[in-house]
């Protein structure tokens, strides 16, 4: 009782008002500061990996990097013949329009369609590529204002900066029905839970305030490490989902410490009990989250880094509410229970007595029985279930989600699907970027012209090539065209041909000669090799930090193995269900989206970091009442059956939130976002309803005292006999 948690609880408890309001000034500090510093968004440079990177990184030294590009599409407005006078006469128009903006770089001539029915006309913008989105309004208003003045022509717009911006408020409109849904449900479910709105409140309101604190906080942190733009996406999402459930696990155990001691404890001790055995389990939860999270900086990659920052800000933040506020909160909320019970006794009326935790009904003891009555047949069926939903996973195909996945409700995206159609030789671009010294500047040119020759007489390319050099005659580039989409197999095979079969035979024999290829099909190779290199460390750090969490939670080592036994069968039983539902065609009608056939390649790696760290919130809640009953001199079968049967209720709770905040996100369009949402739900439910109720009680019922090993204080507790019936009901373990 004199642990940090309980001294921070009991200074809270001791002055709720001051506790109450300096989260208040935290909060609005936090959205102060962030607000005021702005937020450090990563540049083109931060998302550099493998050779595109490299490549990338020459031509921009020598300022040949290829810029962001719009393209404005002028067509007949009636779809029949165009009009080549008019379509002339408003391309020039457009193209005088776009040159005086200070956005562009350049107006390429107009193109015409083999078919001769469209004439684009591309636009190039300056600066950095990642900031080419912002700059789009000023070009659509031109592009708009030609329209006015041409009403028998249709000019659509598109290109990647069009793409961005479309996809940002796509995003942005999918959150905001995302919160419509959660937040609505969530209130249910804690109405559900404790029967009263001002305590269903009480989780969601700190929830909130610690999402807004966090969004502060990441905008300050983000001049540290740069934010990728999904920050305050996964703020969100985890957010929401571990601030009510830390809160609820404090809040329950409140309620349940108020309803056993029948009114003769002040809400100040009530608190301090919680604080010691709940609010210790939030902060060695919240830990663990952190710890495991952590592991992504690992990967090297600047959306790994905004993911896990966003992240760990949130779950600090979410820790810190639950106890500073919650404590004050709850003391406030007792005391005036208190008098209104004193009221009511005066006045001769029944007092109304908390409902604590009554074991978890006649539905968790039934989940229960078959572990606690065959405990080694429950757990080889548990676990051969959870390897089949594995087996799928030995399928998994990883690929970066280009800009041909987007949704087609995005307006852009269906101007970019006829820009593909009328211009196929624009569909994809390589750079070969290659630096030497100056003296072979000739050579370099000469053997980048036999590249080009070479890819003339290959069907994976056009034939369209251009060559440019630096003023300083260091760096050449070659652009070759190629006639396929992005996430095709033949934009794949081309590039292949050029790292493999063109490069090394021409450039590479330029001695002292770097070079490499990159461009958008670059990218998305290069990127899940990447990913893939980084794959063992991240993971093997993972597995030794839920390890060593475990171990020092509760000073088991066998709880350790256990622990991240279990993690890695529910997180690749999730992933396993992952890859059915999303690399097939079977479930496109009924989650709303077009499978591409493989997982996103941040999505596999991500989730595995953060499912590691959900899973510690079930495995530390659980396993820390059953170590806690164990403590008390309980049997080690009955402490396990005692500590899930008492954590039952709340559990499931934290499960529903859980899962609608992530079932949410399914709603999304953004195919990566609509399988990290799924995900994630499917992951909570198996963790919650199968491995918490049938796997680890089963696994601790076969292992027995062993599972303490090698605990000194709970096998002094074992060693004696039991200091205390339970008196709780029970399951039924004849």
């Amino acid at each position: 009782m004199d642990s940090l948690t309980v001294r921070v609880a009991r200074w809270s408890a001791r002055h709720p008002w001051r506790a109450i309001v300096g989260w208040l000034v935290f909060v609005v500090l936090c959205l102060g500061l962030g607000s005021a510093v702005g937020t450090n968004s990563a540049k083109t440079a931060d998302y550099r990996v493998g050779e595109a990177g490299r490549a990338e990184a020459l031509a921009a030294e020598a300022q040949l990097e290829r810029r962001a590009a719009e393209q404005v599409l002028i067509s007949s407005r009636s779809g029949g013949a165009l009009d080549q006078g008019a379509a002339r006469a408003a391309a020039e128009d457009l193209s005088e329009r776009m040159r005086r903006l200070p956005e562009v770089a350049g107006v390429a001539d107009p193109l015409l369609s083999e078919d001769r029915r469209i004439l684009m006309v591309e636009v190039a913008l300056k600066g950095e590529e990642r900031d080419a989105k912002d700059k789009v309004d000023a070009l659509v208003a031109q592009t708009s204002a030609v329209q006015k003045g041409h009403p028998g022509l249709l000019l659509e717009e598109t290109g990647s900066p069009s793409v961005s911006k479309g996809v940002d408020q796509q995003r942005s409109d999918d959150l905001a029905l995302s919160e419509a849904i959660t937040l609505p449900v969530t209130l249910l479910t804690l109405l559900v839970v404790f029967g009263s709105v001002t305590m269903a409140g009480v989780p969601l309101l700190l929830a909130l305030s610690s999402i807004a604190a966090a969004v502060g906080l990441s905008m300050v942190v983000s001049h540290v490490s740069p934010d990728a733009g999904v920050g305050t996406n996964v703020i969100l999402m985890i957010g929401l989902a571990v601030g009510v459930d830390y809160t609820l696990f404090y809040l329950k155990r409140e309620r349940e410490e108020r309803a056993r001691s029948g009114g003769r404890l002040s809400s100040e001790a009530l608190v301090e009990l919680a604080a010691a055995t709940s609010g210790r389990a939030v902060v060695v939860s919240g830990m663990a989250v952190v710890a495991s999270t952590a592991t992504l900086y690992l990967a090297s990659d600047v959306i790994f880094s905004s993911l896990a920052t966003g992240t760990i800000v949130v779950v600090l933040v979410a820790v810190a509410s639950s106890l500073t506020a919650l404590p004050a909160l709850l003391v406030r909320l007792g005391r005036r229970a208190e008098r209104r019970a004193r009221r009511r006794a005066e006045r001769g009326r029944p007092v109304r007595r908390v409902r604590g935790e009554r074991g978890g009904g006649r539905v968790w003891s039934a989940l229960l029985r078959p572990a606690a009555r065959h405990p080694l047949a429950t757990l080889c069926v548990s676990v051969l279930a959870l390897l089949a939903l594995v087996v799928p996973l030995a399928g998994l195909k990883i690929t970066e989600m280009s800009r041909d996945t987007h949704s087609r409700d995005i307006p852009a995206m269906r101007v970019y699907d006829r820009l593909n159609e009328a211009f196929p030789e624009q569909r994809v671009t390589h750079q070969v970027v290659v630096r030497a010294d100056a003296a072979r500047s000739a050579e370099v040119v000469a053997a980048l012209k036999e590249v080009a020759g070479r890819a003339e007489d290959d069907r994976l390319f056009t034939g369209a090539s251009r060559i440019r050099t630096s003023s300083d005659e260091r760096t050449t580039t070659l652009e070759l065209k190629v006639p396929y989409l992005g996430n095709s197999d033949e934009a794949y095979d081309s590039l292949d041909r050029l790292r493999d079969d063109f490069l090394p035979v021409t450039v590479g024999r330029i001695d002292g000669a770097e070079y490499g290829v990159s461009g958008d099909v670059a990218r998305y190779a290069d990127y899940p090799a990447h990913q893939n290199g980084k794959l063992p460390l991240v993971l093997g750090a993972l597995l030794l930090v839920t390890f060593a969490m475990t171990v020092y939670a509760f000073r088991s080592v066998v709880l350790g193995v256990l622990g991240v036994a279990l993690n890695l069968l529910s997180a690749a039983a999730a992933l396993g269900l992952l890859v059915l539902v999303f690399q097939g065609t079977w479930a496109e009608g009924v989650l709303d989206f077009d499978s591409t056939g493989s997982i996103g390649s941040r999505v596999p790696l991500f989730l595995f970091v953060i499912l590691f760290g959900l899973s510690m919130d079930y495995q530390v809640f659980v396993v820390s009442r059953i170590r806690e009953a164990a403590l008390a001199g309980v049997s080690t079968r009955q402490a396990v059956l005692d500590g899930i049967r008492s954590s039952a209720s709340v559990v499931t709770s934290a499960a529903v939130v859980m899962t609608t905040v992530f079932a949410s996100f399914v709603l999304l369009h953004i195919i990566e976002m609509k399988q990290i949402g799924f995900v994630l739900a499917a992951a909570v439910l198996i963790d919650a309803f199968v491995v918490r109720v049938m796997v680890l009680p089963a696994a601790m019922l076969l292992l027995g005292e062993a599972s303490w090993w090698p605990s000194r204080a709970v096998r002094r507790a074992l060693a004696v006999p039991e200091k205390r019936p339970v008196s709780r009901p029970g399951v039924d373990v004849r």
